[in-house]
C-alpha cells in the first residue's frame, strides 16, 4: 500500500510551527506508545530548533508494558524528559506541569534571579493526527478547551490553552510527512487511525494486519476471534494473502455471511480495526527501539 498523505493544512502548520517556536519555553511532543518510531515526525527536530523537550508515551494502556519502559528509558538517554500517560481515562496527565518545571529548571531559576518570579511558561504541543493531542490538553487544563474527536485532522488552527496562572499551551493541529519512505511506517500509522480510512483500502489494511498479528501476536487472535486452529503460513504466501485467509477465518467465526455463504471480509476488516484500535485485542506495540536507524 502506497499510503501518501499531506493535505494542505499541513504545509501551513510546518509554517505556524516556525514562526511560534520562538515564542515557547519548551516543546511537549506526544507520541503513541504502540508505534513510537512512526509516530514521530522526523521533521519535528529541524522545526523545533534545539527546545527543551519532555516526550508523552500516551495511550500506555494499549502497550506492552516492558517495550514502554524501554522506550521511557531510550528517549532520557538522548536527554528528553519523560511521560507516560493514557489521556483518555487522565492517568499521567496530573504530573505534566511538574515534569515540565522540572525540565525548565535551570531557566526558571534564571528567571527568579531577574526578579521574574511567576514568569509564565510557555510549551508548545505537537504531535501526528489522532495522536490524542486534544484530549491530553483537556485533561492537563481540567476543562474541556481543545476539540477531541477519534479520528485525524480535527485540530485545524492553534490555540493557546491556560493551565494556571504560570502554565499556557500551545495546541497545534497534527502534523505528518510528505511521504513515507518505510511502507511499516504507513502501515502502523493506518492501523492506529492517524491516517484517514477514506483514503485508504480497508479489506487489504485488515489483511496486512491480520498477517502481522498472525506472526507476532498469534494468541490474540486466537482467544479475540477463537481462531484455535490458526492457518500456517506458506511459504511463497504474502502478508495480503495470508492476511486474507486470516481474514476469512475469522469472518466465518464471526459469522459475517452475505448471499450465497461468502464471507464478508470487508466487515471484518472494519471490524478487526476498531477491536484493535480500541485495545480490546491486548496490548501492543509494534516497534523497538533497536529498530531506530541513528
Amino acid at each position: 500500500m502506497n499510503i501518501q498523505w499531506y493535505p494542505g493544512h499541513m504545509t501551513k502548520t510546518r509554517r505556524m510551527i516556525a514562526e511560534q517556536i520562538r515564542h515557547v519555553d519548551a516543546v511537549c511532543e506526544i507520541l503513541d506508545a504502540r508505534i513510537p518510531i512512526s509516530s514521530r515526525n522526523p521533521d519535528v527536530d529541524e522545526l523545533t530548533a534545539g527546545k527543551p523537550r519532555l516526550v508523552v508515551l500516551n495511550r500506555v494502556d494499549q502497550a506492552d508494558p516492558a517495550l514502554t519502559r524501554r522506550w521511557a528509558a531510550y528517549f532520557r538517554s538522548k536527554g528528553y524528559a519523560v511521560l507516560e500517560s493514557n489521556a483518555k481515562q487522565g492517568v499521567g496527565t496530573g504530573k505534566f506541569a511538574a515534569a515540565i518545571r522540572e525540565l525548565l529548571a535551570d531557566k526558571l531559576r534564571t528567571y527568579a534571579e531577574k526578579g521574574q518570579v511567576g514568569r509564565v511558561v510557555r510549551v508548545m504541543i505537537l504531535g501526528i493526527p489522532n495522536v490524542g493531542k486534544s484530549t491530553f490538553i483537556n485533561q492537563v487544563a481540567g476543562r474541556k478547551t481543545a476539540k477531541a474527536e477519534d479520528r485525524p485532522g480535527v485540530t485545524r488552527g492553534k490555540q493557546w490553552v491556560p493551565v494556571d496562572r504560570q502554565l499556557e499551551l500551545l495546541d497545534t493541529p497534527g502534523i505528518l510527512w510528505p511521504k513515507f519512505e518505510d511502507q511499516s511506517v504507513g502501515l502502523h500509522l493506518a492501523y492506529t487511525g492517524a491516517v484517514k480510512d477514506e483514503i485508504l483500502d480497508i479489506e487489504t489494511l485488515g489483511c496486512h494486519l491480520m498477517a502481522y498479528l498472525g506472526a507476532h501476536y498469534p494468541d490474540a487472535l486466537r482467544t479475540g476471534y477463537k481462531l484455535s486452529d490458526l492457518p500456517e503460513r506458506e511459504a511463497e504466501e504474502n502478508d495480503v494473502a495470508y492476511g486474507y485467509r486470516l481474514l476469512r477465518s475469522a469472518g466465518r467465526k464471526r459469522g459475517f455471511l452475505i448471499s450465497g455463504g461468502e464471507i464478508d471480509t470487508e466487515r471484518m476488516a472494519k471490524i478487526l480495526l476498531d477491536e484493535f484500535r480500541g485495545g480490546k485485542l491486548g496490548a501492543f506495540t509494534m516497534e523497538a527501539p533497536e529498530e531506530i536507524k541513528e
